[in-house]
């Protein structure tokens, strides 16, 4: 009878865990994958905003899409758009973990203005970026004329010459998710043992020497998942664009996912606005596996 109960013991112990997991998996399944497979299926087909019918077309929109020079185009910027905003990111929260890790006055107010860009919604903090790089009201121009660093001919027009307009991008991204890599990385520098610290400062070690043999190697994997979170946030996301250039000007700016948001949405075509969409996929599973494979080695190191 002990063996029997325990057999029914274990056989309820996994079905409580599968009930456990099943509102989460639900919730990944409707919340993503319907979307996916529908995505999937309109890009397979013609469908548009204003008809209800629809055909199969094979990879005649992928054909297309790969032909059209926008498509290459908003690629490159989009990796570019990504790779530099993290790179900064990932240097900057380095920094400011660093910062915060050190008791000073003021210490939680500090802490409460980096991450009011995270908390706040970002297309409310995008339309303040917006009027701050206005091309009449710019407040960075007027400071700095009135600093006397601009001269009577210099106004640049932050949202309207193309590298200008990327910089521009690229240090909005940065601000909105400085925050949250530096939140993570702090709690990576805070789970250091004290003992290894303490160890460095009799051997004499330095800042230097201490950061790039301790802080840096033994919170490495918990930076590489800053940068992951990172990397997906901008590759996904098409708000800043949408609030700042529109893609504009001349496609300078302009990224796969407000490409696919401008053509299947905004342009009435459903089935290329989703097979733009879907070249994302295999960037982030590459990503994703990439990095993650990098901090199981790090970790395992």
């Amino acid at each position: 009878m002990s063996t029997r109960a325990g057999a029914w013991q274990a056989l309820g112990e996994r079905w409580l865990g599968a009930l456990m997991l099943a509102p989460a998996l639900i919730y990944i399944a409707l919340l993503l994958g319907i979307p996916f497979l529908l995505s999937i299926y309109y890009s397979l087909s013609d469908i548009t905003v204003g008809t209800r019918a629809m055909h199969f077309v094979g990879l005649a929109n992928f054909q297309r899409i790969v032909q059209n020079p926008t498509f290459w185009r908003s690629l490159g910027n989009a990796l570019v758009f990504t790779l530099v905003s993290q790179a900064l990111v990932v240097v900057l929260a380095k920094i400011l973990a660093l910062a915060l890790l050190r008791d000073f006055r003021g210490k939680w107010l500090v802490r409460l203005l980096i991450l009011l860009p995270w908390v706040a919604p970002i297309s409310l903090g995008s339309i303040g970026w917006l009027w701050i790089f206005d091309p009449v009201y710019s407040i960075i121009n007027w400071t700095l004329r009135a600093l006397g660093l601009f001269g009577p001919q210099t106004w640049p027009v932050w949202l309207g010459q193309p590298d200008l307009a990327m910089a521009s991008v690229i240090l909005v991204d940065v601000w909105r998710l400085l925050p949250l890599a530096t939140v993570i990385i702090l709690a990576g520098l805070h789970g250091i043992p004290q003992d290894i610290h303490d160890a460095a400062a009799m051997d004499g070690a330095g800042f230097w020497r201490h950061l790039l043999r301790i802080n840096i190697p033994l919170v490495m994997p918990i930076m590489l998942v800053a940068l992951l979170f990172g990397i997906v946030f901008t590759l996904t996301d098409m708000i800043i664009i949408f609030v700042l250039t529109r893609g504009g000007p001349y496609d300078t700016t302009q990224v796969l996912a407000s490409l696919a948001f401008f053509t299947g949405i905004q342009g009435g075509d459903l089935a290329e606005g989703a097979a733009i969409s879907l070249f994302l996929f295999p960037l982030l599973v590459a990503v994703v596996a990439l990095l993650l494979t990098i901090a199981n080695r790090v970790e395992v190191a």
